[in-house]
């Protein structure tokens, strides 16, 4: 009995050694094969490095380019574009004279993704400006992705960042003038409720992605959107490509919408066709109000390809590709 058992371990190993050399030898010929088609399409992309941002934010894509072109990465690049906008004061949208929440406060949300998969964000975050550069301290110094509210801040003040009152005197008079009569609803395309958002796409091939908005003016205190949850608002793979959303952040939230556009990328469409398909699971979600409100996806793909939607006219997408850094109007789905 010891002998036969022995006998069959025996084969079974022998079997097992050789099955196993066969599976090294296929793994190192597929690696040796996916090495090989990542370093070809490397090669084949055109128009690098790229960058991409929501809406009319040319100063921020300037930056972003500058960074790229000067040895900085794309993580590097998206950071710093979004700085530019949140330190811009007439913009109300996001940082530094951000429109409050209904109570008078100016509250930051913002997240930060690399080509790894590491991301970072911040949720409810006050009286620190750079929300975006916070966001990266968390993804690179902590083992956490979200931190929010006072937790936020006091780690941001543990890290060097200054505080300061976000609430500018022209954001504090809208605020004032709104209270009269108090009405809580978005208005579409109107600066309330919108996210700066950039991808950079860097000379080595690599993506990444960041978001920062001062989110929905005069909103209920503690309310938080789209643009800090990954996969929402915000959602890179650097073997795809990567997405950012900006509108309002409910529907994006409900569909996960940067993930779907990625998803989409990877099952074969192209960065404008995934941007269509995910507007288009809003609109036609049952009882969906898309008459009073906007979303917008802009994408980009690892080819170097980009795309922008969305479900109302005059959203749209500032692109530094070539030289060239242009405002893009939109596609859109409404066109009743």
């Amino acid at each position: 009995m010891k002998r036969r058992k022995f006998i069959k371990a025996a084969s079974l190993t022998s079997v097992g050694l050789a099955v196993g050399g066969s599976l090294m030898s296929c793994n190192e010929a597929v690696s040796k094969e996916s090495k090989e088609q990542n370093e070809e399409a490397i090669a084949d992309l055109k128009g690098l490095p790229l960058v991409v941002a929501t809406w009319h934010v040319k100063a921020a894509t300037a930056k972003a380019m500058e960074i790229l072109q000067t040895g900085g990465n794309a993580l590097d690049a998206v950071e710093q574009g979004c700085r530019v906008e949140e330190a811009d004061k007439k913009n109300q949208t996001v940082g530094k004279g951000g429109l409050p929440d209904r109570d008078g406060k100016v509250t930051l949300d913002a997240s930060i993704m690399d080509k790894h998969g590491n991301c970072g964000s911040v949720v409810y975050l006050q009286n620190i400006t750079h929300a975006v550069s916070v966001a990266r301290k968390v993804m690179e110094d902590t083992p956490h992705v979200m931190l929010a509210g006072e937790g936020a801040k006091q780690f941001a003040l543990s890290k060097g960042f200054e505080p300061e009152d976000l609430l500018t005197e022209a954001s504090k008079k809208a605020w004032e003038k709104w209270k009269v009569e108090a009405q809580y609803k978005p208005i579409i395309n109107i600066e309330n409720h919108d996210t700066i958002g950039l991808l950079a796409l860097d000379k080595n091939g690599d993506i990444s992605g960041a978001c920062t908005t001062s989110g929905l003016a005069y909103k209920l205190g503690g309310r938080v959107g789209d643009s800090a949850i990954i996969g929402s608002g915000l959602f890179i793979d650097n073997d795809i490509g990567g997405c950012v959303a900006t509108g309002l952040g409910e529907e994006v939230i409900k569909t996960v919408g940067s993930f779907l556009v990625v998803e989409l990328m990877r099952q074969g469409r192209s960065p404008q066709q995934a941007c269509e398909e995910a507007i288009h699971r809003i609109v036609k979600k049952p009882n969906s109000n898309f008459m009073d409100f906007q979303v917008g996806y802009i994408a980009i793909n690892k080819k170097g390809e980009s795309g922008c939607y969305s479900i109302h006219q005059w959203f749209s997408m500032t692109k530094f590709q070539d030289g060239v850094n242009a405002q893009i109007q939109s596609d859109y789905f409404n066109k009743s």
